[in-house]
């Protein structure tokens, strides 16, 4: 059994976030030295026109001693994005009905080009 094999065989604790297409993966595995670390992956679903799909997943690795400034920096990283934009998703693939406002001018633009028309003046 190679290294890999080993790391990737013992998994000791896991959670799993599911957001849209996309899950998350947070396990806890063990080294040879039977010292933990963390693995996160991304998992994206993609469906082709014939309705098959395939999964792209794409993995980090965490070891302990980078836990505190990983932590500090993740943590100032989404403060940031949240003081920023709040907590509101305003992204498309996330609201089916979104509109950006250029698209909502069109819209109102559109209907300001009819004329309004009184039947009884006819």
């Amino acid at each position: 059994m190679n290294d890999k094999e080993h790391l990737e065989q013992e998994e000791i604790f896991s959670q799993v976030l599911r957001a849209g297409r996309r899950t998350y993966f947070f396990d806890v595995r063990a080294t040879k030295a039977e010292d933990y670390y963390l693995t996160v992956t991304e998992s994206k679903k993609f469906t082709h026109d014939d309705g098959t799909f395939h999964y792209k997943k794409h993995k980090i690795y965490l070891y302990k001693e980078d836990f505190t400034e990983f932590n500090e920096m993740l943590r100032a990283a989404t403060d940031y994005i949240l003081s920023e934009k709040g907590e509101e998703v305003i992204s498309e693939r996330h609201q089916k009905d979104f509109k950006k406002p250029s698209e909502m001018n069109d819209e109102v633009a559109g209907t300001e080009s009819f004329t309004d028309v009184n039947f009884e003046d006819i």
